[in-house]
C-alpha cells in the first residue's frame, strides 16, 4: 500500500512540475514586462500623495512590484565579469545581496520622476529559441519628448522564467555603465570593499 501511495504521490508531483514548467514557458518576456510595468506604474500613480510624504514608500513599491521580475543575480555576475571566478561563494553571495539593494534604491530614485505618464510597450514578437531579447518601451509625456527605454530580458533555462537584467535609457546601458565603474574599484579595493560601498549607498 505504501508503495502505491508513494508512486501516486510521485506521479502527482511530476505532473505538477510539468504543468508549472509549461505555464512558465507560455509567459512571454513581452507579457512579463507589460504585466509588471502595468502593476508597477499603476501602484505608483495610486500612491502619489503617500510617496510625497514618505519617499521610502517608493522603495517598498519597487520591492513588491518590480524586483520579482529582475534577475539581479545575473546582473551582479555580469558586473563582476572576470572577477566572478576569482572570488569565493560567500563573496559572490554578499555582492549579489548588495547589488540587489543598490538596484532597489536606483530604480526607486529613477521612478520618482514618473507622474502618471503614458507607458507604451512594444508589441509581442516570437522569441523562438532565444534566451535574451530586448524589448522597447516609451514613456510619453505631453510636456516633453518621449523617453526611450529598452529592457533586456533573459530566460532562465531551469525555471523557464523571463526576467529583466538591464535597462537601456536613451542608448545608455545602466548595467554596462555600472560594470565599467565597479570593475575599476574592484581591481583597486577588492570585491569586499565594493560590496560594503554598494550596501551603504542603498541605505
Amino acid at each position: 500500500m505504501r508503495t502505491i501511495v508513494s508512486l501516486a504521490s510521485a506521479a502527482i508531483i511530476a505532473v505538477s512540475l510539468f504543468v508549472s514548467s509549461v505555464a512558465a514557458e507560455e509567459i512571454s518576456p513581452y507579457k512579463v514586462l507589460e504585466t509588471t510595468g502595468t502593476n508597477l506604474f499603476g501602484r505608483i500613480s495610486n500612491s502619489q500623495k503617500e510617496i510625497e510624504k514618505f519617499p521610502e514608500v517608493m522603495r517598498n513599491i519597487v520591492e513588491d512590484e518590480l524586483m520579482p521580475a529582475i534577475d539581479y543575480k545575473y546582473a551582479a555576475y555580469r558586473v563582476l565579469g572576470k572577477n566572478l571566478k576569482k572570488i569565493t561563494k560567500e563573496q559572490r553571495k554578499k555582492f549579489v545581496e548588495s547589488m540587489r539593494y543598490y538596484l532597489i534604491r536606483t530604480y526607486a530614485k529613477a521612478l520618482t520622476q514618473y507622474s502618471d505618464q503614458q507607458v507604451v510597450f512594444e508589441p509581442e514578437k516570437p522569441t523562438g529559441k532565444k534566451r535574451i531579447v530586448a524589448i522597447s518601451t516609451q514613456i510619453i509625456d505631453s510636456s516633453r519628448p518621449p523617453i526611450e527605454m529598452v529592457f533586456k530580458m533573459r530566460k532562465n533555462k531551469k525555471t523557464l522564467q523571463w526576467k529583466a537584467f538591464d535597462m537601456v535609457v536613451e542608448g545608455i546601458s545602466l548595467l554596462d555603465a555600472k560594470q565599467a565603474e565597479l570593475s575599476k574599484r574592484i581591481a583597486k579595493h577588492g570585491v569586499d570593499q565594493v560590496s560594503l560601498e554598494l550596501a551603504s549607498i542603498a541605505k
